[in-house]
Formats: C-alpha cells, structure tokens, sequence
C-alpha cells in the first residue's frame, strides 16, 4: 500500500530576479495536481519560499520532477530559476 509522500521545499529566489522566482514557482506548482500533489503551505520571507506539499506517492513525486512541461519551465526561466532544497519529512 502507498503512503503520502510530505515534503518540505526551501527555495531560495535568486537575487534581483524574486519576481521572476516567484512566478517560476507558481508556473511548476500549478502541476503538482497532474502528479497526485498539492500545496498545503507556502510562506515567503520575501527572499526565500518554504513550501510544503504532499504527494500521494513517491511515483507522484518523480513523476513531477521529470515533467517536460516543468523542465521547460525551468529552462525558459534559466538563471532566473530559484534553486530548491527538498526535505522528506513525517508528522511527530
């Protein structure tokens, strides 16, 4: 049997370009649904998102990062694309 798969982003903006980082991510968050995932959280501190989401399976997960439409994203944004730091996390 699955299980949820919980995931904590922290995706530094780039600097000089937040804007863009910002509309970067609401571009590749907007897939999450396709992939079994949804955005339960997502806090700013203006430089830096933290967002929380969860899949439904590991497979959801993967599948996301592999995207074409995702990858294009990010390969139109280019350096202007925040740099993320995935953290796999389970509820105390």
């Amino acid at each position: 049997m699955s299980q949820e798969l919980l995931l904590v982003a922290l995706v530094d903006l780039v600097p000089g370009a937040v804007e863009d980082g910002a509309r970067y991510e609401d571009e590749v968050l907007a897939l999450l649904p396709r992939h079994g995932g949804t955005l339960q959280r997502r806090l700013t501190t203006g430089a830096t998102e933290v967002q929380v989401i969860a899949f439904a399976a590991r497979c959801g997960y993967e599948s996301f990062m592999t995207d074409p439409e995702r990858l294009a994203i990010r390969e139109r944004y280019g350096d202007r694309a925040p740099a993320a730091r995935v953290l796999e996390v389970t509820e105390r």
